[in-house]
């Protein structure tokens, strides 16, 4: 990753002064681009929907992503319930 600590710590503090849930769409569609913000929100149903038992391969299929990104996912959802 290439932003440092310090970059990351202004971003997280930046998006937790967001006070409601339309100042953090709005929040994130100025930090992001569609394709991005888009990018962010798949992953986020990748993790839910890995939760919910659904097959990597299903997943894949239904959100049109590839299976890499899911099994990236899977890895993801792994390594914290490991900690």
């Amino acid at each position: 990753m290439d932003a440092n600590i310090k970059d990351i710590d202004n971003l997280v503090n930046h998006l937790l002064e967001q006070t409601t849930p339309q100042e953090m769409e709005k929040a994130l569609s100025e930090l992001l681009t569609g394709g991005e913000l888009d990018d962010v929100a798949k992953r986020l149903q990748i993790f839910k929907m890995l939760a919910e038992g659904v097959s990597q391969r299903q997943i894949a299929e239904n959100l049109g992503v590839g299976i890499a990104t899911v099994s990236r996912g899977s890895n993801v959802l792994k390594q914290r319930n490991r900690s």
